[in-house]
């Protein structure tokens, strides 16, 4: 089926009506929905779906080991893009028609993979079906894990008809991983180039900060006599944005929840959770931990308590250079560095040698309905992988 056909059937898939983004949760319908979707377009081409123990999926086309696989995610984050994950398991598919097509038999296998929950907006740990499968995340660490109602990983999972005893997907046949994405940014733009490949991931993470103070009417509590956590928070916000644009680095508090969550009444609790995403590992470091000097000093001064903790922090992902170097000149493309986390950087940080293809996104806006990639530049990435998947898997 042609790469046109496949993305308008995903297309209405968890997409809201009002807003036009998308919500594909999961372990939820509209996530599980695309699933049976890529099960149905691996036996369409005659491959067989294997699912592991939490979701995770993969196809085969060949026999052995030390194969190629290549894939992305299906999962969204809330109120996201279509292109976001989906574009690279669309083109893995229409790759392998197109290597089909060109009378291609590959000597090692190559693999169609999907891993689940790799935004981490419903249980907040990204890249969770990877981090699970490489080891980096253990299943009694998991399975603990809540969404915003109050379910349990190992709930949602069971639910979804899954059993994480059965087993994760295997990595011993995994001889390079090869991830195309959209790009989370301008690079490409800027270049005028429709595609290119990953040099390094930036350093990156998530930090909740819990701001405690005490519960009081918002009319009669005098202003001085307040112990008001949303004050801490704010100015902690606006800390965070002043250290990341000083040292040229990213801090966004995006989430935000608050106790009682009442008009009228002085908040007893403000989270808050930070993504913070640095050059270097040390850089990460000392701008979050500034921050956080800033915020304890903040405290002290409006009565309230401060808890830091980290939720999910990946180190810096420098992608084996010699691949990158040998992939790029396929096409003459350019090799980029990214601010944005991926399956493949867990992967790679495994020891799996792991590259990833970029597509152009014209605006540079991602995690928003407004994510964008063009037809043409979508096929050239779909060409990309193909020579890309060619030249491994010979």
């Amino acid at each position: 089926m042609a790469f046109e056909e496949m993305w308008r059937d995903l297309a209405p898939v968890g997409r809201s009506s009002s807003s036009g983004g998308y919500n594909r949760q999961p372990w939820a319908s509209a996530e599980i929905e695309l699933r049976a979707w890529f099960t149905e377009e691996c036996a369409r081409r005659g491959l067989a779906v294997e699912t592991d123990g939490i979701g995770n999926q993969v196809a085969w086309w060949g026999a052995g080991d030390d194969g190629v696989l290549t894939g992305s995610h299906l999962d969204s984050v809330l109120e996201g893009g279509a292109y976001d994950g989906p574009l690279g398991v669309v083109s893995a598919l229409a790759a392998v028609d197109a290597l089909r097509e060109r009378g291609f038999e590959p000597a090692r296998p190559i693999g169609i993979g999907v891993f689940v929950e790799e935004e981490g907006s419903r249980f907040g740990r990204a890249c969770l079906g990877s981090r699970l499968a490489t080891g980096a995340t253990t299943w009694d660490d998991a399975k603990e894990l809540r969404d915003r109602d109050g379910v349990f990983l190992a709930d949602a999972i069971a639910d979804a008809e899954l059993d994480p005893s059965a087993g994760l997907l295997p990595l011993d046949r995994i001889g390079t991983f090869v991830e195309l994405h959209v790009e989370q940014g301008r690079d490409l733009v800027d270049r005028d180039v429709a595609v290119g490949l990953a040099s390094e991931i930036w350093p990156h993470g998530r930090w909740r900060f819990d701001f405690s103070g005490q519960a009081n009417h918002a009319g009669t509590t005098r202003m001085e006599d307040r112990r008001d956590p949303m004050l801490t928070y704010a100015m902690t916000a606006l800390a965070a944005n002043k250290q990341a644009r000083l040292a040229g680095q990213r801090a966004t508090f995006g989430r935000v929840a608050v106790e009682p969550n009442g008009t009228n009444a002085v908040p007893s609790l403000v989270t808050a959770w930070l993504d913070a995403r640095a050059s270097t590992d040390d850089a990460l470091t000392e701008m979050v931990g500034s921050i956080e000097r800033q915020a304890d000093d903040r405290a002290g001064r409006d009565g309230t308590s401060l808890v830091v903790t980290p939720e999910s922090v990946s180190g810096s992902v420098a992608f084996d250079p010699e691949l990158a170097a040998r992939l790029a000149g396929l096409g003459d493309w350019p090799v980029i560095p990214t601010q944005a986390g991926h399956d493949a950087g867990i992967l790679s940080a495994a020891g799996i040698p792991t590259a990833m293809v970029f597509v152009r996104n014209p605006t540079g806006v991602s995690h928003s309905p407004d994510e964008h990639a063009e037809t043409a530049d979508c096929l050239a990435g779909v060409a990309a992988l193909a020579d890309v998947l060619e030249e491994l898997a010979r």
